[in-house]
Order: structure tokens, then sequence, then C-alpha cells
């Protein structure tokens, strides 16, 4: 997630707000466990577009870039929702070097109950474009605020 969060940042997160059915937003930082794998085999150029069934075990923690019914294509690391590109006030890692998959230009349709997530270090970030957009069922909750290391308290 750099550089939003360093390794090693410690964040807080609303687990209630995600249990009482408040919903995920596009732009949302969000703690979650992520599928082991895509639910689908993939060829080159192509974005995973439903996860398997198996969560993994650890927590991630993303950005929310697409929820339920967008149709979402990637490019140049740019998340593209229903024909607009995703590029809010948070800052991301440009994804520009030749050989890492930036580029998925067909697009996909986010399944009902499942939030498409992507790292902030675009070219570095193992997401939702390898294994599938998430369950709302996984997801732990937003996280929304830092608190270690002291130089970096603030809010996300």
């Amino acid at each position: 997630m750099e550089p939003t969060l360093e390794v090693g940042q410690r964040v807080l997160v609303n687990r209630f707000s995600t249990h009482v059915g408040v919903d995920p937003e596009v732009g949302d930082v969000v703690v979650f466990h992520p599928p082991t794998e895509c639910g689908v085999p993939l060829s080159d150029g192509r974005l995973c577009p439903g996860p398997g069934p198996d969560e993994a075990d650890e927590n991630f923690i993303k950005r929310v870039v697409a929820g339920p019914g967008d149709r979402l294509r990637v490019v140049d690391g740019i998340p593209v929702v229903d024909g607009d590109p995703i590029e809010g006030e948070w800052e991301t890692i440009p994804c520009r070097s030749p050989g890492v998959p930036c580029n998925y230009r067909r697009a996909i349709t986010i399944p009902a109950n499942h939030y498409f997530m992507m790292g902030d270090n675009r070219p570095s970030s193992q997401d939702s474009r390898f294994w599938g957009p998430v369950p709302r069922a996984w997801i732990v909750g937003e996280a929304f605020a830092t608190y270690w290391p002291l130089n970096r308290i603030g809010s996300l």
C-alpha cells in the first residue's frame, strides 16, 4: 500500500460498521482475507473475474476500486469503472514498468456482494487483479487511522 502506508505501519480498523451492514465504498482502505486463487483459469491480459472458494488465513490491506455491479478494466494501473478512471485524492505509485501487469483492457463485471481491491503500489501489489473480487463476508473492516510509528499518526 506504499506510499499511503509504509511497511510495518500500524492501522486502526473499524470492524463494527462492516458487521452492521455498512458497505465499503470506492476509495476506502479495508482489511480483508483475500481469496487463495482466482476461481477461473486465466489467460494473459485478463482480470480475474471471480474468486476461488477459499479465503486466506492472513489479513491484507488494500483500497476498494470497484463494487458490486461495476464494469471494471485497468489501463496503465488505473482502474476504469463504468468508463470513468478512479483516481482519488490518494497517491499511488504509477504502473509504467515494462513486463508489469498493468493493462487489462477487457472489462469484467464485479459480482454481487463482492469488491475489487488494488494496492496503491500498482506495479508490486498482489491484489484482485490476480485472485479476483473479495466477497463482502471476507472483509474485516475499514482502516481509518494510523497509530504507529508516531511520526506517521493520522487519518486515512
